[in-house]
This record gives C-alpha cells, sequence and structure tokens, in this order.
C-alpha cells in the first residue's frame, strides 16, 4: 500500500475528516489572495492549480480521484495563498483543517513517519519537475510526464496539460502526433 493510501485509511478509520464539497465544473476552491489551511482528498472528479502572471495561467499541479490537495503556502505557513484551485470537471472533496490533521499526525510515531514520507516524495517530485522544466526539450517533458502519469491524459483537458509542460496546445498536439507515429 502506497503512502497516500495508507495515510487515507488511517484517516478514514479515525473519522477525522471535517466535512465534504461539492464544486462544480470551473468552480474555485481556493482563490488568491485568500487564507485557506485545509487539506482536501479528492474522491471523485479533477482540479488545476494555478498561477496568474498578467493574463497568462500557469497550471504547476492536478488534482484527480485519489490525491491530495492544498493551497501549499496557506497550508504550510498560515498566509495568503498565491494559488487558484479550480474544479475542471465536477468535484467530490473531504477536507480536514491544518490544526485537526496537525493532531492527527502527532498522536502516533507511525503517523508521523506517514507525513514525513508523503512529504519527501512530493519535494522530490517538485524537483524533478523544476529539472524537467529547466533542462529538458518540450518532448522530453511530455514523454517524462507520459510516464510518471499516463492517467493525466484522460483526466486533463490539454490545454491544462500544455500549460503545465510550459508549451502552447498546439506544440503539445505536434508533439503527441509525432510520438503516436514512431
Amino acid at each position: 500500500m502506497d503512502v497516500i493510501s495508507r495515510l487515507l485509511s488511517e484517516l478514514d478509520n479515525e473519522s477525522a475528516w471535517e466535512g465534504e464539497k461539492i464544486l462544480n465544473r470551473n468552480e474555485k476552491l481556493v482563490s488568491r489572495g485568500r487564507t485557506d489551511t485545509n487539506l482536501y482528498y479528492v474522491k471523485k472528479g479533477s482540479l488545476r492549480i494555478y498561477i496568474c502572471d498578467g493574463d497568462t495561467e500557469h497550471c504547476i499541479r492536478f488534482g484527480y480521484q485519489g490525491s491530495l490537495i492544498a493551497a501549499l503556502d496557506s497550508f504550510m505557513i498560515g498566509k495568503p495563498t498565491s494559488l487558484i484551485i479550480q474544479a475542471i470537471k465536477k468535484t467530490e472533496l473531504r477536507w480536514i483543517s491544518r490544526n485537526s490533521y496537525r493532531q492527527f499526525i502527532r498522536a502516533t510515531p507511525e503517523r508521523m513517519e506517514l507525513w514525513d514520507e508523503l512529504l519527501h516524495q512530493f519535494v522530490y517530485q517538485q524537483m524533478e519537475r523544476e529539472q524537467d522544466l529547466l533542462t529538458s526539450s518540450p518532448s522530453e517533458r511530455y514523454r517524462r510526464v507520459l510516464e510518471r502519469s499516463p492517467h493525466l491524459f484522460q483526466e486533463i483537458p490539454h490545454k491544462y496539460i500544455a500549460s503545465y509542460l510550459r508549451m502552447t496546445p498546439e506544440t503539445l498536439s505536434r508533439i503527441k502526433s509525432l510520438d503516436l507515429n514512431q
């Protein structure tokens, strides 16, 4: 069982979730400039986490069934977030507040180890992503995401995947077409 599954099992066994929320397509869960210190579990649906640079939106992460998401800057240090989290399609979530989650995690050494392992995985994923963006060609970025997360291409519209990969939707289509013809 992976780390997230073990953590979710513990949260479920303790009935630690504080509530559920349903978002309609395009509805925002978190808005830039607001403080949101909740941790969310995506029961169903998908979301994008993005930032705005003028009129340009940059997708930095996705949430989909079975994943945990948060406005990480708010969740970790309680400050207003620079992120926007928006439902891509109708999405069902469970949530727990940072304070309740901290109490839950600190209750046992095993839970502290789970949290530590989850954070290590997250940091490693972020490092891989940064390296990809800085050193890989668009086609290499596409192939690496396809290898790591093939389900993204079934869950997430291509325009958002293109933004995540820092390319235009047309470039992504061209790369996918070339990849299919090889």
